[in-house]
Formats: C-alpha cells, sequence, structure tokens
C-alpha cells in the first residue's frame, strides 16, 4: 500500500464552512415540519458567519430568521436579507427606533419590556416570550395575565402588533422527558390565554432543533433551527452534516528520545523515541484547553494524540513514525472523513459541540466554499 501523499497547509491555521452542509440540513427541516422554519443566526451563524449562513438557509427554505441581539438582527439586514427578522434578548431600554427601522421583530419577555417599547413611540411587531419551565429568560407564569391583557391594550392603541408567542424547552436534548409535555402544555395554556385577552397571533413557536427533530406536538406554526443548520443534533437523534473544517500547518518537527518532557508542567514525557509535530493554534484559537491528553488530530491519514498541555498558542501532536515535514497539514476537526469531528472535540473537552463551533478565534482564518 502507497503511502498517502502529503498536503500542503495553508500558511495559517484555516476554518473552512460548507454551505452545501448548511443548505442540505435547513431543507431537511423545512420537508420535517408542517410550518415555517426560522433560521437562528446568533453567534456568527453559530461560528460559521452570519451572512453566508443567513442567506443559505433562505435559499433553502427558511421563511425568518432568528438572533438574540439587535445588532446581530441589523447584521442579517446588512447582509442583504429581507424576510422576517426576530431580536429575542434585548435589555429594557432596547433601541426599539433601530429595531423599527430595519423592520426587526422584538421578543417581550416581562411588561416592563412592553411598557418600554411602548413608550418609545414606534409602532413595533412583538412576540410575547413566555418561560415555560426553564427560569431563565420569558415572563414567569405569574406574569402572563398581566403582559396578555397589557399586550392587548397597547395593540387595540396601535402601539404594537403582537405577531407571535414564544417559548423555550429545558429538557428537549432528553426526548421522552416528562418536563418536555409540561413544557407543551403550559406553553398551549399561554397561548389560550392570549386569545382570550383577544390577541391572534399569527405564529406561535416553542421547538428549537431537539424538539424540532424529537417531539412533532412542539411544531406548533413555526420552529426555530440554530443548531441543526450547521450539523448538531442535541438530542442525539440523528445525523446532520457538519459543515466546519479545521485545519493548520505543522510549524516545526522534531525527534526525541524516551523520557523527554512535552510542554508546561510535563504532564507528559514519551516513553520511547518518537517524533513531535508542533501545531500553531492553542486554546487562544479555541482548541479547549480540558481536552489536553485526550484530543486527536489527522496528520498524513493517521489520527495521533495530542500530547502535553494545550498552550495559548501552540500544540504539540505525537506522529511516531509518520513521515511528516513542516508546512504539512494536520486535520484538527471536520465532518467525519476519518479525522475528528466537533462532537468528539466537545467530548474530550467535556463540554458541547456548541462551545466549540462557536469559540474558534479571530486569529483563525476563515474560507467559505
Amino acid at each position: 500500500m502507497s503511502a498517502p501523499a502529503r498536503v500542503v497547509a495553508r500558511t495559517a491555521p484555516t476554518l473552512t464552512v460548507d454551505l452545501s452542509a448548511v443548505a442540505e440540513n435547513t431543507r431537511r427541516f423545512v420537508r420535517a415540519v408542517p410550518g415555517e422554519v426560522m433560521a437562528v443566526v446568533k453567534a456568527d451563524g453559530f461560528g460559521h458567519g452570519l451572512a453566508a449562513v443567513a442567506r443559505t438557509a433562505v435559499a433553502n427554505g427558511a421563511t425568518w430568521l432568528g438572533v438574540t441581539s439587535l445588532a446581530e438582527g441589523v447584521a442579517v439586514r446588512a447582509a442583504g436579507v429581507g424576510e422576517p427578522v426576530l431580536s429575542w434578548l434585548n435589555p429594557v431600554e432596547v433601541d426599539v427606533a433601530t429595531a423599527a427601522g430595519h423592520r426587526i421583530d422584538l421578543a417581550v419577555p416581562s411588561p416592563r419590556h412592553l411598557d418600554a417599547i411602548v413608550a418609545a413611540g414606534h409602532p413595533m411587531r412583538v412576540h410575547l416570550q413566555l418561560d415555560t419551565g426553564m427560569a431563565r429568560d420569558g415572563a414567569a407564569p405569574d406574569e402572563w395575565s398581566s403582559l396578555m391583557a397589557a399586550a392587548r391594550r397597547a395593540e387595540v392603541a396601535g402601539r404594537v402588533t403582537v405577531v407571535g408567542i414564544m417559548g423555550h424547552l429545558a429538557m428537549a436534548g432528553w426526548p421522552g422527558h416528562p418536563a418536555n409535555s409540561r413544557g407543551v402544555d403550559a406553553f398551549l395554556r399561554g397561548v389560550a390565554m392570549a386569545e382570550q385577552s383577544g390577541l391572534r397571533p399569527a405564529v406561535r413557536h416553542l421547538a428549537a432543533t431537539a424538539a424540532t427533530l424529537t417531539l412533532p406536538s412542539a411544531h406548533l406554526d413555526m420552529v426555530r433551527i440554530g443548531a441543526g443548520l450547521v450539523g448538531i443534533d442535541p438530542s442525539d437523534s440523528t445525523t446532520l452534516r457538519q459543515a466546519l473544517r479545521l485545519t493548520a500547518p505543522i510549524a516545526q518537527v522534531r525527534r526525541v528520545a524516551a523520557g523527554v518532557g512535552i510542554g508546561y508542567d510535563h504532564t507528559r514525557v514519551t516513553c520511547r523515541p518518537t517524533t513531535l509535530a508542533l501545531l500553531p493554534l492553542g486554546y487562544a484559537d479555541g482548541l479547549p484547553r480540558s481536552a489536553s491528553g485526550r484530543a486527536q488530530v489527522l496528520v498524513a491519514g493517521r489520527r495521533c494524540p495530542v500530547v502535553g498541555l494545550i498552550s495559548m498558542d501552540q500544540t504539540v501532536v505525537d506522529v511516531g513514525e509518520c513521515p511528516v515535514e513542516p508546512g504539512d497539514e494536520a486535520v484538527v476537526f471536520g465532518p467525519g472523513d476519518g479525522e475528528p469531528t466537533v462532537d468528539e472535540w466537545a467530548a474530550w473537552a467535556g463540554t458541547i459541540p456548541h462551545e466549540v463551533m462557536t469559540g474558534i478565534g479571530s486569529r483563525v482564518s476563515r474560507s467559505v466554499r
């Protein structure tokens, strides 16, 4: 068997985004639900590029865009996307004029937020946000009645239009967990209260990626897909295409004897003669330091272990007897064609793939295809 062909790397670590994966995942969700799909592009499109992910999702069937901050909503508009945009994590003193000027809907998680929007004097499209069991964002159940009544008064006065009602499920990543059915029931009670107050929201949306995949009762009028667009399934119920590939050039190669300590604190000492390859990539670039001693990368067609502590700017890999030279490519993670995946890096680090994806630093070059 011939040795793998040498792959010459770029001159710097590079994160490549495959938008065909985003497109495929979007179409999958569009086909799976009876209502609309909101593409959630917060956190720079989960680290994949807000503008590129937003345009790709819309081109493949998403009809809404979701963001957390108002600044992200403005960025969606700057990307040339004209579909409805919802921003749902804003302070009471949110810049309502900017939201109105960019046609960005605002979530209303409390009566105080509603009062501030009304006082700003710009007619706004709003989504009443209900806490259905997370004790996090959204109006607490004891506020629902007053929030509905105030929203109806504001709507009659022409100050707001209640476009939607939204919530979120705490345990959707655990299919069959009783908290999910309780959350759906609570949300539907909130919807009924809104209707009793005279509100007629066009879109009821509760399900994010995990609930969309595992809980049809939560689909309602629209689902919000963020992690699923980029290949993350928090419920571990299916396989989606991941879109990221992180590579780095080998900066230095050295042959060492047995008994050589590697990196800070000598957490790893070689037990045999071997070859060490240095990657110019570290925790300042998004590699989780907690994955030290467990992670692997692909070099010359073989998985090789990360040895010693991952440093701020550098990572050492034991390539054994692999014939490598400076400039050869190491694949840190990718969609899973032999190289480690983001999910594996998350497991090695004791975290979730969302954190790995969104943590890649600004020093890493970006490439979109």
